[in-house]
Formats: C-alpha cells, structure tokens, sequence
C-alpha cells in the first residue's frame, strides 16, 4: 500500500525516535544501515522529513537526526505518509483503474474502502511514540 520510500521514512521516523528517547541523535550512515535502504535514497527520505517538521537535522560534531520528545508525541504516522506518498493512499482504486469511485465503482471498490478507512483511522491515530517505545520494548524483551 506504501512506496518504498514511505516504508523507509516510517521505519527511520521510528528508528529515530528510539534515539531520541535514548537522548541520542543519530547519523544517516546508522539510520540507513539500521532501516537497511541505501545511503542516498535514505538522505532524500529524510530531507522530505526534515522539510516536514517531523525530524530535526543539526550539522556538525554533534550534529545527526532527532525528534523533540514533546513534539513526538503529536506526531502521526499520517504526518509520515502524507510528507512522502501525499494522500493517494486515501483515494487509489484497489486494483488500481483511474475510472473507480462511487459512482462507478470497481469490483471490489466498497470492500477497498472500508479497508482503506480503517488504515486512515490507524494512521491518524498512532503516534511515533507510541511505535518507537512499542519497538523499544520488544527489543528488550527479545534481548533477554
């Protein structure tokens, strides 16, 4: 349902805040080995980001990437989405004809959306807090 840069924008956006939490910022070289995308693609996923207002990115020795704690709390995976996919996930076809909507629906149009309400509702629902310490926990847990 996502792009690949979308899957990759929520996993650093994810991976990030685990950081952050932490009270480390971390590098692009850490984020993109991390989320397992190329270096580049991953720079161009981030600047979308950073343009966004849902990561921070500080130059210098003690400079990398980082999310106000406060501000994560107020930041939805919608957000996410929105900054890199735009909300074509919201309108699409399920089978991806350009002449589906009510009027003219596809064969599985009404089943498509009730489906894609649900992952609106989840999207605008979920905090990366919320994922990052959700993440964080399973991580301890398998640590063990």
């Amino acid at each position: 349902m996502f792009s690949k840069a979308c899957e990759y924008g929520i996993k650093a956006s994810i991976y990030i805040a685990e950081r952050s939490l932490a009270g480390r910022k971390t590098g692009l070289k850490e984020i993109s080995e991390a989320i397992e995308s190329p270096t580049a693609y991953t720079s161009k996923i981030l600047q979308h980001l950073c343009r966004s207002f849902i990561i921070n990115s500080d130059k210098g020795p003690t400079g990398g990437f980082s999310i106000d704690i406060q501000r994560m709390e107020k930041i939805k995976l919608s957000a996410i989405v929105f900054a890199i996919d735009g909300d074509s996930i919201y309108n699409g076809c399920g089978l991806g004809l350009k002449k589906c909507d009510e009027k003219k629906p596809c064969p599985v149009h009404n089943q498509f959306k009730l489906v894609r309400d649900e992952l609106k509702k989840m999207l605008e629902t979920t905090t990366v807090k919320t994922l990052a310490m959700d993440h964080e926990k399973k991580l301890t847990f398998l640590k063990r």
